[in-house]
């Protein structure tokens, strides 16, 4: 029987191809058990990428499996379920209607990632499980989307997520999936990819690499069928793909029709009709960047998922919270932030965050606490553009700008959090916040006045308030005091004008004080 100090988390990672889950039990000491590892089939992405919407059997295919993935993580009695989904759900125009489907349906809260966060839980997986020695380059083939990571075993140096894939090529340049390959065809294979990924290749190119790792299911299948049919089966050579083996291999399935290549020893018969499009992606890679064998990897974005889990939960934290901290520094340093403005208006709406908390005005918790932060701190990136507008621009840079280590929701909660910061009610007439789910909504609602105020507390930018929070007043009001030893007139009269919208969001009239000194006493301007 699990002991009642213990956990069981489930990791569910929706690809375009596939849809893996794992069943994973945590002690106290954060040491871990794999209960269960399971892998269907769902194959999300057929027919999506010639015109960009996810197909319904498709859905239907995806939300049955997802069912059953559920229905076994409460077997097991799991205090959570974290579930990914990757290429196929964040490239299709219907993804909306696919999430409220597998909510509905399935009863699962699915994360889209972005590409390049994606790329991070890959190497998180591959590389904590890995004796990674020396810089290395890590290859994810997925069914939509191709990850290239440069990092050792520690840290990456560089992510990139290119729109090939597996499914993707085969779907978008392989005429007829039963017939075989030419030399011509399987070249423009190789071309789509070089053209897609010159970027990557001229990056990576700069870099010294000492060894180079392989991980999915695509560069698995190809290992197999090269120990299989080019080394007899021998067990040391699953763990190596030779380029020259690869090469060999790919000439003998193009010359095959499907139905005689599935027969071919090791392969998977499910992924025949798109193993030749997988095997171009890293023909195109491995020869483009000189790299003559590479080292194959079972570990996946799952273990990521549970690598990045660890990392959070982990006391003392193997601080997770700097990877998601450092991205959105990054963003805000390259958008010309004042940075010194930012940490003023974040240092004080958190002392506004905490104080109300403290007055029950809200009932957000440290992780809606930490998505106010990182609004607070980017809500004016978007001046990087022109300041008028300013607050849409920063919400369109904070949604669009790949934040490592954030879920889709939460980048949406920071980004509408940011854009309310200057005027407006969070309200159905902006699209954007019609759309997101009522708890983004209602995290949105219960915080974006703490920016506004906290905005205009450092309206001159020279931090001269010091320190700021609710009291309660007489008659059920509450007193906002306003602690600086300088001249603050203009803060002053920059928050007089929020006390209208701080009443119609929490029903409380709101009066300011202005002390000179912490434990001073306070004028009241009313």
């Amino acid at each position: 029987m699990r002991d009642l100090r213990d956990k069981a988390i489930a990791f569910m990672d929706m690809g375009t191809n596939s849809m893996r889950l794992m069943i994973v039990g945590i002690d106290s000491d954060h040491n871990y058990t794999i209960l269960s590892r399971q892998k269907e089939m769902i194959r999300l992405g057929e027919g999506e990428f010639d015109h960009g919407y996810i197909l319904e059997n498709s859905m239907d295919r995806a939300i049955a499996v997802c069912r059953n993935f559920a229905d076994m993580a409460a077997s097991f009695k799991v205090d959570e379920i974290i579930c990914v989904a990757t290429s196929a759900t964040r490239d299709a125009n219907n993804k909306n209607k696919f999430l409220s489907r597998l909510k509905k349906e399935a009863g699962l809260d699915i994360h889209v990632i972005s590409g390049t966060e994606e790329a991070r839980l890959v190497y998180l997986g591959v590389s904590r499980g890995t004796n990674v020695s020396g810089r290395s380059l890590f290859i994810d083939i997925g069914g939509g989307s191709t990850e290239l990571i440069v990092g050792d075993g520690k840290n990456y140096e560089y992510l990139d997520s290119i729109k090939v894939g597996a499914i993707r090529l085969s779907t978008l340049l392989l005429d007829d999936a039963n017939a075989p390959v030419s030399t011509t065809s399987y070249l423009m294979l190789q071309d789509y990819v070089r053209n897609k990924s010159i970027r990557s290749f001229q990056r990576i190119r700069e870099l010294w690499l000492k060894n180079t790792y392989g991980s999915s299911g695509t560069v698995q299948n190809l290992a197999e069928i090269c120990c299989r049919t080019l080394h007899g089966g021998d067990p040391e050579k699953r763990n190596t793909l030779a380029l020259k083996d690869l090469k060999e291999v790919v000439r003998h399935l193009c010359s095959l029709p499907l139905k005689e290549r599935k027969l071919v020893p090791g392969i998977n018969p499910s992924r025949a009709d798109i193993v030749i499009g997988g095997a171009a992606i890293l023909d195109a890679i491995l020869t483009d960047l000189n790299i003559p064998e590479i080292q194959v990897s079972n570990r996946e974005l799952r273990d990521g998922l549970l690598v990045d889990y660890l990392c959070r939960t982990a006391r003392p934290a193997v601080d997770e919270a700097s990877v998601r901290q450092t991205s959105v520094l990054q963003l805000g340093r390259k958008s010309n932030f004042d940075e010194g403005h930012a940490r003023t208006v974040a240092k004080l709406g958190l002392e506004l965050f905490d104080s109300a908390r403290g007055l029950d005005l809200h009932q957000q918790n440290r992780w809606e606490r930490e998505l106010f932060h990182y609004a607070a701190l980017l809500h004016d990136v978007g001046t990087f553009l022109s300041y008028t507008n300013h607050h849409a621009n920063s919400a369109y840079f904070i949604r669009n700008a790949d934040l490592l280590g954030f879920r889709q929701e939460e980048l949406t909660i920071i980004a509408a959090t940011a854009f309310f910061h200057r005027k407006g009610l969070p309200g159905e007439e902006f699209p954007e916040f019609a759309s997101m789910s009522e708890k983004a909504r209602s995290i949105v609602k219960g915080q974006f006045v703490f920016l506004r105020i906290a905005e205009s507390l450092d309206r001159s930018h020279a931090a001269l308030v010091e320190s700021a929070g609710f009291h309660s007043g007489p008659r059920g009001s509450i007193v906002l005091e306003v602690c600086s030893s300088k001249d603050c007139q203009l803060e002053l009269w920059g928050i007089e004008k929020h006390c209208e919208t701080f009443e119609a969001i929490y029903g409380k009239r709101l009066t300011i004080a202005h002390a000179s000194k912490a434990g001073e006493p306070a004028v009241i301007n009313d």
